[in-house]
């Protein structure tokens, strides 16, 4: 069990230091020598990669600011609360992290669930938070002070829907989702929506709850719809399953479309292999801060980072920039400078943030081979200088793939 960590970032990798570019200055505000900042993340439980992956990113993100100098010459300081993912565990930690600590803003979380009482709470109170990975679009509508610097759902369904009907030609989709998640039931929809607008057809669907394990059944259906290509908007906990049971059907990992919710787990890259999924970042681009992110992380962490490092980074990242910007030192100083942030070079492109307080940003398709996660194509604002002038590698591989449905 993880109580409350502190963290106060020491000496990293310098070429990451340079691209945040962080220097001493004087400002006051906080306390005396640090702005402490409060992130409420999904340390144990069901979904703790999550968690475990964006408190890596925060953590390296604040060790280089602080390397660098700070931000007006205070160090930054991040106490970590477990919320065990777990709703009423949010909505404890974030009153605790805001009336007993007295942080001066929030970071976190990745699931849509937890992040929107967050939200609810943090602009009642007058405390910015900004959220690396939530999608769906409650978490910010209507909250003054909530952010975020992911993409919504909104845009990531219909890109995927563009994918999958333009790119890969598939017109026959089914859509496997858990209807009682505000994640996976709001990407459906989205993803729905836009497949039909773009003449494709859902011939099938496999509906279940959040806490469902096993998939023979659906697996069946889902064979049985005909379906050439199959998008499954699920955490990556449920997809290690579906997708074994799909395969005992026959349905190959080529057939699968997925969302961001299937970043970071080894298991499932090693059970999907030529599987597609949207995401926020891909550790082979060739974006130069994506590329001296990866490195900095990888010198730590000994590991590559997943996509959630990266949105954990930039959302640290996004915040001491905001608050090296802000005319007052103060909760509401920091807050308007977020809403003022442009074209930020994040790990996961160029970060600006819109009137709905949502980040404007391109999206990544990857795709597994050889049990990684690799871009298979960027797509969105900024997609351009995420590729740095490449060409993605789908237009390539996709003619060389086979072709497949569901009840072949």
């Amino acid at each position: 069990m993880l109580g409350r960590r502190q963290f106060i970032g020491g000496a990293a990798g310098l070429g990451a230091v340079g691209f945040f570019g962080f220097n001493a200055g004087c400002g006051g505000g906080g306390s005396a020598t640090e702005w402490v900042v409060g992130s409420y993340l999904s340390l144990t439980g069901g979904e703790a990669k999550f968690g475990a992956d964006t408190k890596d990113g925060i953590e390296l993100a604040v060790e280089e600011i602080n390397a660098a100098g700070g931000v007006k010459g205070k160090k930054i300081k991040v106490l970590f609360e477990d919320n065990k993912g777990q709703v009423s565990e949010v909505t404890n930690k974030v009153q605790q992290l805001i009336d007993r600590d007295k942080v001066v803003a929030l970071l976190g979380e990745v699931a849509s669930s937890r992040s929107e009482p967050a939200a609810v709470i943090a602009s009642k109170k007058g405390i910015p938070m900004i959220s690396p990975s939530s999608t769906n679009k409650v978490v910010t509508e209507g909250k003054d002070f909530a952010f975020r610097v992911c993409f919504v759902d909104e845009f990531q369904g219909k890109m995927g829907a563009e994918f999958c009907v333009k790119t890969l030609g598939k017109k026959k989709i089914g859509i496997a989702f858990a209807e009682d998640d505000l994640y996976s039931n709001g990407l459906a929809g989205e993803f729905r929506k836009a497949v039909k607008e773009l003449g494709g057809e859902i011939v099938g669907e496999a509906k279940f709850t959040q806490n469902e394990m096993n998939f023979t059944t659906f697996a069946k259906e889902l064979k049985a719809s005909g379906a050439e290509m199959i998008y499954a908007p699920i955490y990556y906990k449920q997809m290690v399953q579906l997708g074994r049971h799909a395969k005992e059907e026959g349905i190959t990992g080529n057939m699968w479309l997925g969302s961001d919710g299937w970043s970071g787990e080894q298991a499932l890259l090693d059970e999907l292999e030529g599987a597609y999924f949207t995401d926020h970042h891909a550790p082979d681009l060739p974006w130069e801060p994506s590329k001296k992110f990866v490195a900095a992380y990888e010198a730590k962490f000994k590991r590559k980072p997943s996509s959630l490092a990266a949105m954990g980074y930039d959302a640290a990242g996004v915040l001491a920039d905001a608050i090296k910007r802000a005319k007052e030192d103060t909760p509401k100083g920091i807050r308007d400078a977020i809403a003022e942030t442009k074209d930020f070079p994040g790990a996961s492109g160029v970060i600006t943030i819109g009137p709905d307080r949502n980040a404007q940003k391109p999206i990544v398709v990857s795709q597994i081979r050889g049990k990684e996660a690799h871009y298979a194509d960027v797509r969105g604002p900024g997609a351009e200088k995420l590729l740095g002038g490449a060409t993605p590698p789908a237009a390539a591989q996709l003619t060389a793939e086979p072709s497949a449905t569901a009840s072949a």
